[in-house]
């Protein structure tokens, strides 16, 4: 191999290894990709990824050309558009429809890309969220409302963070304390019948890491052991960070408008959740940076994986449930891959936030640290627990049944 075309291709690789994990691509996808793009561009290599660091080692067949490369690198975050994109500029690359410089033009294009959804869509889309979330938690439309009326106030505070280092190193404090003393300005001013620690926990919701404790969880089943490590740890940091900002923000809140006495939560009629699902899920499409077409097949996943759970705890204990209701998403996200040869990874997120426990695991953290209930649980943690091991079961047994030749 001619020793300029060979830093063409390690060039190539490292490119497209770094704007993958930037998009909160996990290591064991990631790894498995790069391998086949270096394979195809005949070469040999070997990579190590964590949240914040990554490893190249590419060399040729017979060594004349050796390359190691270590990054310092800031955990991504989730931009399934950008993932897509660059799915489909690596499969033509494979196919033989562009060159390799032609990829790599390509590949700083799609980098520079301004977002997708405009700030004003993301706005009312975090309130969306926040909103909705509170009634798929069984809450009542008074709790969903204010949910919704912090959670627009949590977006400026994410979009303040994105401009500023500062902001954005104290991010999960500063928003969880904000949600607490909002939450209590709303129950002491203007409607008392609020919960107010499920309302803090709706508002906070998309920072709450139980999705990155999923995927550590599914890297240490597949033995990428540092990844899935540094995810699960990384990810109780933050939710340690979230709780102790809410329980400042409370304990503030209280001493300025007073504390008002719990009222019992009046959960919302039953055709409300399929509402608040579907809203909740169209929210995610434009939080997640989905792309259009791909819509409507995220949806779907989250209706099939809040369902599929929904209905199989009316026959199995509630971990149970979960398990079947990952392992129907699993299938329908790899069904997904063969028909639209896109990443699992798009409509599989959609699936997985409406089954994650992040929120039981930050409701259990409350219990343990104040000795208060805010929702009617029993064995909290017990459940939390299981829920985590049903949902990485099911996504292995989905993989199994229905393979995928796909990396990511």
């Amino acid at each position: 191999m001619d020793t300029q075309e060979f830093i063409k291709i390690r060039r190539f690789i490292v490119k497209l290894g770094k704007m993958l994990h930037k998009y909160g691509t996990p290591a064991f996808r990631l790894e498995a990709h790069l391998l086949e793009v270096a394979t195809y561009l005949g070469v040999n290599s070997s990579f190590i990824s964590t949240p914040t660091s990554l490893t190249f080692v590419i060399w040729s067949d017979f060594h004349e050309d050796e390359y190691n490369h270590a990054a310092r690198v800031q955990p991504g975050d989730i931009d399934l558009g950008s993932l897509s994109r660059t799915d489909e500029l690596v499969n033509r690359l494979l196919k033989g429809e562009l060159t390799l410089v032609e990829a790599d033009v390509e590949l700083t294009r799609i980098d520079g890309l301004p977002n997708f959804y405009h700030p004003a869509v993301e706005f009312f889309a975090f309130g969306l969220s926040t909103g909705s979330f509170a009634l798929v938690m069984g809450s009542s439309f008074d709790d969903a409302v204010a949910a919704a009326a912090i959670g627009l106030i949590m977006y400026l505070i994410y979009f303040w963070s994105t401009k500023s280092k500062r902001v954005a190193l104290m991010q999960e404090p500063l928003v969880a304390l904000v949600a607490g003393v909002c939450a209590c300005a709303i129950s002491s001013l203007f409607d008392p019948d609020i919960n107010i620690r499920l309302v803090v926990l709706s508002a906070i919701i998309i920072f709450i890491p139980g999705l990155a404790l999923t995927i550590g969880l599914a890297e240490l089943s597949s033995r990428n052991l540092m990844s899935g490590t540094a995810r699960v740890m990384d990810a109780l940091m933050q939710l340690f960070k979230l709780y102790f900002g809410a329980f400042l923000g409370i304990a503030i809140g209280i001493w300025l408008f007073s504390e008002v006495e719990l009222v019992p939560t009046k959960a919302a009629p039953k055709y409300a959740v399929w509402i608040a699902v579907l809203t909740l899920c169209s929210a995610l499409v434009v939080i997640f940076k989905l792309r259009i077409k791909h819509a409507p097949w995220a949806i779907m996943c989250g209706f099939i994986g809040y369902f599929g759970t929904y209905w199989a705890s009316k026959y199995l204990e509630f971990g149970l449930g979960t398990f079947v209701g990952a392992f129907a998403v699993g299938i329908f996200a790899n069904i997904f891959t063969k028909l639209a040869n896109a990443p699992a990874s798009i409509v599989l997120m959609q699936g997985l936030i409406v089954l994650v426990p992040g929120s039981k695991t930050y409701i259990s953290l409350n219990s343990f640290v104040s000795g208060k209930d805010f929702m009617q649980t029993e064995h909290i943690g017990q459940e939390t627990f299981v829920i985590f091991m049903s949902l990485v079961a099911g996504l292995i047994f989905a993989n199994v049944v229905m393979p995928t030749k796909k990396a990511l």
